[in-house]
C-alpha cells in the first residue's frame, strides 16, 4: 500500500539539510531502485521552483510499504529526523486516485 510521509522542518533548517542531504537522498534512491517511490521532494519557503537558497519548510514522500508500521519505521530512521532537521513527521495511508 502507498503511504504519504509529510515532514515539517525546524526554522532555518537549510544549513542542517545541506550537512545530511547525501544520506537522506540515498534512502530515497533506494526506494526508487526498488520500484516503491512514487514521488519525493522538499517544500520550498518561496514559490520559485529553483529557490534552494531560500530554504525549505518540509518534505513530502509518497512510497509503497508493506504496512503503516513499516512506513513509520522507515520515516523514523530518516537522517533529517535523527539530526533535528524535521520538527515533526506524519505518516498516513494514501490512495492514488489520479493519474
Amino acid at each position: 500500500m502507498l503511504f504519504v510521509i509529510y515532514a515539517e522542518d525546524i526554522e532555518n533548517s537549510l544549513a542542517k539539510r545541506k550537512l545530511h542531504s547525501i544520506e537522506h537522498r540515498q534512502r530515497l534512491h533506494q526506494l526508487k531502485d526498488e520500484g516503491r517511490l512514487v514521488i519525493a521532494g522538499p517544500c520550498p519557503l518561496v514559490e520559485q521552483q529553483q529557490s534552494h537558497d531560500a530554504g525549505f519548510s518540509g518534505s513530502v514522500i509518497i512510497a509503497e510499504f508493506s504496512s503503516l508500521e513499516a512506513a513509520q519505521k522507515w520515516a523514523d530512521s530518516d537522517p533529517f529526523l535523527l539530526n533535528g532537521i524535521y520538527a515533526s513527521v506524519i505518516v498516513k495511508p494514501f490512495i492514488q486516485f489520479l493519474p
